[in-house]
């Protein structure tokens, strides 16, 4: 189409040069002959056939018409309307606008493949984790992008949502640590002489033994503390050496925590801004009881 309307330009500017030194009587003389040849082709072709004009036909006639008043073309003899060649003059500056605002890639930018590759290998190793943990656990490593970009990469790689995958259960979690885990409660009983007791008893989960600390009447916090006390001095001795206590929420329980223990909370890192980093991305996992739980962080 650009070839032929370059070619209708440069023939009709030859034609236009070729006017110039016509006087007025013969250009006249040419314009009646020029409007009875366009009577005789309606005559011929009739009323109900329409002449069919080529895209380029088209943009030079409303280019070259469209400059004229409305009342002018209505003087005109055409082989269309005035209506037409508005139109046509309408159509042709709104492809032109749209194609000056076309963006080059239409759509979001694609994701960067070392993140697509970052999501999937967080889901897999995870299966517990939907695509709202996935996505916050990015946001801790400093990489900024949507949750419901997330969830579209899950559901592309053919990903089922958390809950239709594999998780852990709270019995695999106590196979998977029984050696480090232990838990602890009071056992209330009645004596011969009626009086109400209280025993402080403790199970090994990789054993199943119990070990009973101590009785008492009136159990305290400082009564408990010194009874872990003992408990961690015999499974020293023992060889044995647990990580976790399984308790209730007894305040006596809680008075052996102390202040150093509790992990301050984590602040947000800022989004990862620069290309190359984003490309490469290097995140390390560190497995937490036994493999249980991942922590991910960027690699040094």
């Amino acid at each position: 189409m650009l070839l032929r309307l370059a070619y209708l330009t440069v023939t009709n500017t030859f034609a236009a040069l070729r006017l110039l030194p016509m006087a007025d009587r013969d250009k006249d003389v040419e314009i009646l002959a020029l409007r009875h040849q366009i009577t005789v082709l309606e005559r011929q072709l009739g009323a109900d056939t329409r002449v069919r004009f080529a895209p380029e036909d088209r943009a030079f006639l409303a280019a070259l018409l469209t400059s004229l008043p409305r009342e002018v073309l209505c003087r005109l003899r055409l082989l269309i309307r005035p209506d037409t060649v508005l139109r046509w003059h309408r159509d042709f500056m709104r492809r032109r606008h749209a194609r000056t605002c076309r963006p080059k890639r239409p759509g979001r930018p694609p994701i960067v493949r070392s993140i697509r590759a970052l999501i999937l290998r967080l889901a897999r190793e995870n299966p517990g984790w939907g695509y709202r943990r996935v996505h916050g656990e990015l946001a801790t490593l400093g990489i900024k992008i949507a949750p419901s970009t997330v969830w579209e990469i899950l559901k592309q790689a053919g990903l089922d949502p958390a809950p239709e995958r594999a998780s852990t259960t709270w019995a695999d979690f106590l196979r998977s640590q029984g050696d480090a885990l232990l838990a602890c409660d009071f056992i209330e009983t009645i004596t011969l002489n009626g009086q109400r007791q209280y025993i402080l008893a403790v199970i090994e989960h990789a054993t199943r033994r119990v070990r009973v600390l101590g009785t008492t009447a009136h159990p305290s916090a400082s009564w408990v503390i010194q009874a872990i006390r003992n408990l961690v001095m015999d499974l020293h001795d023992a060889d044995c050496r647990p990580r976790f206590l399984i308790r209730d929420r007894d305040g006596k329980f809680r008075a052996h925590q102390a202040l150093n223990q509790a992990a301050p909370l984590r602040t947000v890192p800022d989004p990862i801004t620069d290309p190359e980093r984003i490309i490469d991305l290097k995140v390390r996992r560190r497995d937490r009881l036994g493999g249980v739980l991942h922590e991910y962080s960027q690699a040094a």
